[in-house]
Formats: C-alpha cells, sequence, structure tokens
C-alpha cells in the first residue's frame, strides 16, 4: 500500500518510514527540514520515498494541495512541535502546529479520494494529569498546563469532534503513546539525546527533574502499535476511537535511574550530576493503561525497559563507529519483527498471555 507519513525527518517518523519500507510498502513523505544530523539524513531517507514533500502544515492550501496529489492509501500523522521546554518559549509556533495543523491535515485528507484510513498521533500528555500511580485510560479527562501538553489535547479534541461529526468518509481513529527511545535521535531537550551525546564526549550529564517517573518505550514499540490500528481501520474497525501504546510498569522508571542505567551501559567514564537551576514545570508521574488495544487487536509491547536501553546504546555505539545507519536501524527492525513473531506464535487462541 501507499503510506503517507507527515513529520517523516523527525525522529518516529525515519523509524517508521523504515518500518513501512521493511514491510514491503510505498512510502511518501510530507514534513518540514530535518535536524542537523537527523536518523532521516543519516539514513538516506531520501532516495527511499515516492514523494519528499517540505511542507509546513500551518498552510492549509499547500498541506491540501500536497496530500490530494501524492494519492496515498493511509496518512499517518506525526508532524508536530514534539517539545514541552520548545512550547513555553515559541507557545504559538505550538498551537498553530499542532493545533491547526492537524485541522489542516484531517480537511486535507477528506479531500483525498484515494486515502483509506488515517492515524492522528497524539501523546500521553494530553491527558489532564494528576499524578496519579495508575495509568491513564482513554475515556479520562483530557487537559494541559504546558502549552505543548494543551496544544496535543486540543489536537485530539479536535480529531475526535471531526470523527464524530464531520460525516468523513476516511476511517479515523487517534493514537497516544509516552516517551519513546532508539537509536538516532537528535531532539534537543530529551534525555536519551542528551545522555548519548555527552557521554560519547565525555562529559558529565546534568538532570533537571532526576525524580520524574517516565514510561520508557522502545520506538519499534509504539510504532507496530501505530499500525495495528492502521490494520485494523482497513479491516473496518475501530474507526472513531482513542487508544493508549505504552509498556507495562516494568518501564515506569524515574530518569535518575535512567541515567545511571545508561552510564553504566556507556562505559565506566560517564558522569551524572544534578542541575539544581530553576526548570519551567514537567509533569512528575505519567504512565498509559494500554489493555484496550491489547483487547481490541492483541497489540503488547515486546520490550522490556532494560531491552530498550540496550538497544538504543547499541544502535548509537555502532554508528558512532563507523557502521551504516541504514543498515543498523534495518537489523534492529528486523530483529523486532523476529521476536514479535515468535510471540505471535507463542500466544493461545484464546487471547494473549497474562
Amino acid at each position: 500500500m501507499h503510506y503517507l507519513v507527515t513529520g517523516h525527518t523527525g525522529f518516529k517518523g525515519a523509524w517508521l518510514v523504515l518500518m513501512l519500507k521493511e514491510r514491503g510498502h510505498i512510502v511518501s513523505g510530507l514534513a518540514l527540514e530535518p535536524a542537523p544530523g537527523s536518523l532521516y539524513e543519516r539514513a538516506r531517507l531520501s532516495t527511499l520515498l515516492l514523494h519528499d514533500l517540505r511542507v509546513d502544515i500551518r498552510d492549509a492550501a499547500a498541506t491540501q494541495r500536497a496530500i490530494v496529489a501524492v494519492k496515498p492509501d493511509v496518512v499517518l500523522h506525526l508532524a508536530a512541535q514534539p517539545l514541552v521546554r520548545e512550547s513555553y518559549r515559541d507557545p504559538r509556533y505550538t498551537y498553530e502546529t499542532n493545533t491547526l495543523g492537524t485541522l489542516n491535515v484531517l480537511n486535507a485528507v477528506e479531500h483525498s479520494p484515494t486515502c483509506r484510513a488515517q492515524v492522528v498521533i497524539t501523546t500521553d500528555k494530553v491527558y489532564r494529569n494528576v499524578n496519579q500511580i495508575w495509568g491513564y485510560r482513554e475515556s479520562d479527562p483530557l487537559g494541559g498546563v504546558d502549552p505543548y501538553s494543551a496544544s496535543k489535547a486540543a489536537a485530539d479534541l479536535i480529531t475526535q469532534c471531526w470523527m464524530a461529526s464531520s460525516g468523513s468518509s476516511v476511517p479515523t481513529a487517534i493514537a497516544r503513546a509516552g516517551n519513546v527511545i532508539g537509536g538516532g535521535d537528535v531532539c534537543a531537550e530529551r534525555l536519551m539525546v542528551d545522555l548519548v551525546a555527552a557521554f560519547s564526549s565525555g562529559q558529565a550529564v546534568r538532570l533537571r527533574h532526576p525524580e520524574a517517573v517516565r514510561p520508557w518505550q522502545h520506538v519499534l514499540d509504539c510504532l507496530s502499535g501505530y499500525l495495528e490500528l492502521t490494520n485494523a481501520l482497513l479491516g473496518g474497525e475501530s474507526s472513531g476511537e482513542a487508544f493508549n501504546f505504552g509498556p507495562d510498569t516494568g518501564s515506569f522508571v524515574a530518569v535518575g535511574a535512567v541515567a545511571a542505567a545508561v552510564a553504566s551501559l556507556w562505559g565506566p567514564d560517564s558522569v551524572v550530576e544534578l542541575d539544581e537551576g530553576t526548570h519551567v514545570h514537567e509533569a512528575t508521574l505519567l504512565s498509559l493503561d494500554s489493555r484496550k488495544a491489547e483487547l481490541a487487536f492483541g497489540w503488547q509491547n515486546r520490550m522490556q525497559f532494560r531491552d530498550a536501553l540496550q538497544w538504543t546504546v547499541a544502535w548509537e555505539k555502532q554508528v558512532r563507529a563507523g557502521e551504516d545507519a541504514r543498515m543498523v536501524t534495518i537489523a534492529q527492525i528486523s530483529e523486532f519483527e523476529r521476536l514479535s513473531s515468535a510471540v505471535r506464535d507463542s500466544v493461545p487462541a484464546g487471547g494473549p498471555p497474562r
């Protein structure tokens, strides 16, 4: 099939392009210019795409022209301003991109006669976070304290409204996921990016909120959820719904513990320090309940916390040692697909193991 990935020059988008290509699909992309040193550049993704478009989704007319011209079978909407701290620095751009940009994509897809399904990607931060110790369910109220969370909650609500009231003929669903890690991320102010940058250059890393707990998930587990949901839509199921895709409680780990684990994997000279400066608000506890996706189409997180860290560190070390970024990424995708197939083959007819 022909997939259009918005935001394909970003971290998750680049991994998704390669995952789709490995599954035999045709892929096009629509995004802004990639960040310097991005996985998109290092894996030479432009050579794999049918269409590789530079479009700002805040521009409604340009977005519609591009999506209609591409003629996709499926649209996976990942394009966004993805950073909490950046949203404080530039809230207008964050709101325009994440909220109006999502509306523009929805409207453009409605004008595309070829599109058979679309998945809008939001985030775990759409939930009104009250630091509860149990995971948020899809029925829990949405909200946001910081501009990023509020903008993504608004995008989620716009999509819900669109699905309920627009009369759209394109099956549509929402996917919500949290902190993902994996090789090739270059987005500033993300923990794993900061850890790798510091440890690889022999510098100490400084943590803003070592006590903050996050559900750490490898990017491939997250993306496999998006594609399971896409397959459900193409099969005539799950349209008009939202689904969480998060790891189990064993992957709910404090930032300080993550830094210590990565330091151990990287080498004996890795140093972690506390940044005692004043910092903007960031959630201290946030987790998802993903049982709906498990029950609906059998999705499960395949990697445990330690595995996700090991795969990420291994990718970075291999590529920094001179191995080809595309080949290293494809090798990890192939191994993940092998592990996923083995798990599926071991699941009894009555459903996934508990």
